[in-house]
């Protein structure tokens, strides 16, 4: 009977992803007819026939630029508790509708009088939550009272808060409850939890099939992080079958939200931080700044310092590195080193106002005459901004040939802007011949330095075969590794905070949901958790190590050695599996041949030093012993002893080869001195006794 269901559900899947795909269809002709009469801004497809675009570009497949037409910058960044009111909060809730398309506008059903009480005890919780922080308790009850009278957003919050713990205890049975039944009315966020609930097992016995129509369900309704989800299911064959088409339709649509939030200064900086390197070596760079630095970098600022001054200009202008977003300050630090004559403050400035911001107001002519003043002295940023004003014709007249010599002096000094650009100019044959190889060339170059929108527009030409031959595999790593740059990912960071501030579940929650989405430094972290055993609350002692198991084999395959010999340490001692000294031993060989990881190198001299899974060799375990000491320096005193109890088990071994009766045998001293051993004694104590006499005589001192 549950079979006969479970083939019900996945029929009726299969045919609403089949009507999305034809809705689609409709929608992508719609808008293709209407775009051979509007004109597109550069943050749209090079497929338009206007001066960005020409018709032999490959369409929609390439971001072109970051900078809008438009006077100002409309504010992309979403609200942590509901899209609809801005409720102000100290603690970030991690939601999955950042970027959720939107739905198809259908005709509101009237509230009940019961929901509108929920509607008017919702909107008192929210005004609550943005004027005051001493009554937040007040707004969580009154949350709770809003979502008991059925009201859905209250119910979404509620549940969102009882899954994740941040702002009421964990409660998953409440969570599963408004999920289910919000679900039941199409909402993709509840059936995006669902699903995550199912995979991980939270308050349900886990369930991958299960996960899989909730995900497919929420990603059909637009749903960013389930797309994302599906996506690296199918790209590591997660309970589907193995499908790279599959997972680069999905990757792609993410990757495209991400570019279209991608402005002037680059984006949103991820920092993934592995919890093990830590632990490890706890006085290791983890990419958060400490501050106490912030500090002195604060305080050597206000003292005059240019160079602190652009530094912390670039990062409160970026964001990261422990460091929140905020440009009222990085405007005042580039103002202060701009009037002291610093080339790169200025360029920063120039980027700031021909962005804007609700900081700055968007200016053509201030942002040109900043990019004037940098690029007079060599600045390459200012070089680069030049070259967009050139390029697009922002306060000034378009001129290809100016914004091409810009870029290029940008990209001769390793800009990445001006790398990036370059390829544009050369894929759309803006001013310059086109071509495709030159074009990668340049797209190379500014992924290798980071660039987001260079990985992009590199998976787009793989995707399509644009210059080089297709490649779906190199696509599908290149679109991940720009769906993972969106601004989601800072639920990483918060994760950390949590764990460093002992709020183990709310961590492990949250890396759990990114590692559903495939991010591997979080697969790696939630293993690390539960192998450690710090979240009893949430599970049994007895299934750490399964789930642990589980996640340690994804981040393995995405190429963590350290994960690839956890697997090898659960299968040599039966965590979460049974005892298996082969499966080990073919973990750790994986470990070593493909990353040379010392400790893999170790476990295998000695699983071939005792034979555990392996043909017992003294002669390889010792050829393995010494690539560990010569991979790593930390790996050579453990080396150093392995190879001494090596020694000396292999001289035991040596002696138990003879028979010692023949050797004690052939000791006999008439055998070794023949028949005048006698007088050879006699000599020999004679000597002695000489030597003695001698030494007993000597003066003493």
């Amino acid at each position: 009977m549950k079979r006969n269901l479970l083939i019900v559900l996945l029929i009726f899947c299969c045919f609403l992803l089949i009507n999305a795909k034809i809705k689609d269809n409709v929608i992508s002709d719609q808008n293709e007819s209407q775009s051979k009469t509007q004109t597109k801004s550069e943050h749209k497809s090079v497929k338009d026939k206007d001066i960005e675009t020409t018709d032999d570009s490959i369409g929609d497949n390439v971001k072109k630029t970051p900078v809008e037409d438009t006077d100002t910058v409309e504010d992309k960044s979403r609200d942590p508790l509901t899209d609809s009111e801005e409720i102000l909060s100290d603690e970030e809730e991690v939601t999955g509708d950042e970027d959720e398309e939107p739905a198809p506008e259908v005709v509101e059903r009237e509230l009940t009088e019961r929901e509108r009480f929920g509607l008017q005890l919702y909107e008192t919780a929210v005004s609550i939550l943005n004027t005051s922080r001493s009554d937040r308790s007040k707004a969580y009850d009154l949350m709770k009272e809003s979502a008991k009278l059925d009201y859905d957003k209250a119910m979404e919050w509620v549940a969102k808060q009882h899954l994740f713990g941040d702002l009421l205890p964990f409660d998953l049975s409440v969570a599963k409850d408004y999920f289910t039944r919000l679900s039941l009315k199409g909402n993709p966020n509840s059936q995006l939890f669902l699903g995550l609930m199912h995979s991980m097992g939270l308050g349900v016995t886990p369930s991958q099939s299960k996960a899989l129509i909730y995900f497919t369900f929420a990603a059909t309704s637009g749903n960013t992080f389930a797309r994302m989800a599906l996506a690296f299911r199918y790209w590591s064959g997660i309970s589907v079958m193995s499908s790279c088409e599959s997972a680069l339709n999905y990757y792609r649509k993410v990757a495209k939200k991400v570019e279209e939030d991608v402005s002037f200064s680059g984006g949103t900086v991820i920092q993934r931080v592995r919890l093990l390197d830590e632990l490890e070596n706890p006085g290791s760079f983890s990419g958060v700044l400490d501050d106490d630095l912030i500090q002195y970098y604060q305080f050597l600022a206000d003292k005059g310092d240019i160079q602190a001054q652009v530094g912390l200009g670039q990062l409160h202008y970026q964001g990261g590195r422990g460091v929140d977003q905020d440009h009222s300050r990085a405007l005042t630090y580039f103002t202060q080193a701009a009037d002291a004559g610093n080339a790169n403050a200025m360029a920063f400035l120039g980027k700031m106002h021909l962005e804007g911001s609700h900081v700055v107001i968007q200016s053509n002519e201030t942002a040109l005459k900043y990019f004037e003043m940098a690029a007079e002295k060599g600045n390459p940023v200012g070089q680069s901004g030049l070259g967009l004003m050139y390029l697009y014709g922002k306060g000034v007249d378009k001129d290809y040939a100016k914004a091409f010599k810009y870029f290029s002096q940008a990209a001769t000094q390793g800009w990445v802007d001006g790398q990036l650009q370059l390829g544009l100019m050369y894929l759309n044959g803006f001013g310059v011949t086109k071509d495709f190889r030159t074009a990668i060339k340049y797209f190379t170059m500014a992924s290798q330095s980071g660039h987001v929108l260079g990985f992009y527009n590199l998976a787009q030409m793989h995707a399509s075969g644009t210059g080089t031959l297709r490649s779906c595999n190199t696509a599908v790593e290149l679109f991940k590794s720009v769906a993972e740059r969106g601004h989601w990912g800072t639920t990483l960071m918060q994760a950390h905070t949590d764990y460093k501030e002992g709020r183990i579940a709310q961590s492990y929650i949250k890396y759990a949901l990114m590692a559903e989405l495939g991010y591997e430094v979080a697969q790696s972290n939630a293993a690390f958790i539960l192998d450690r055993n710090e979240i009893n609350e949430l599970f049994d002692k007895s299934e750490t190590h399964t789930r642990a198991l589980m996640y340690w084999s994804r981040s393995a395959a995405q190429g963590y050695s350290v994960a690839r010999v956890k697997l090898g340490d659960y299968h040599y001692y039966g965590f979460g599996t049974r005892v298996d000294y082969e499966m080990a031993a073919a973990q750790y060989r994986m470990a070593s041949e493909s990353q040379h990881n010392a400790q893999a190198l170790f476990n295998l001299g000695y699983m071939h030093e005792l034979g555990l899974g392996l043909k017992r060799d003294i002669h390889l375990a010792k050829r393995y012993y010494d690539l560990a000491a010569e991979t790593s320096l930390d790996a050579q005193v453990p080396v150093a002893l392995a190879r001494i109890k090596l020694g000396l088990v292999y001289g035991f071994e040596s002696l138990n080869e003879y028979d010692l009766n023949e050797i004690l045998s052939n000791l006999s001293v008439p055998k070794m001195l023949g028949p005048d051993w006698d007088l050879y004694l006699m000599t020999a104590l004679a000597l002695l006794l000489g030597f003695v006499i001698y030494f007993r005589r000597l003066p003493q001192p």
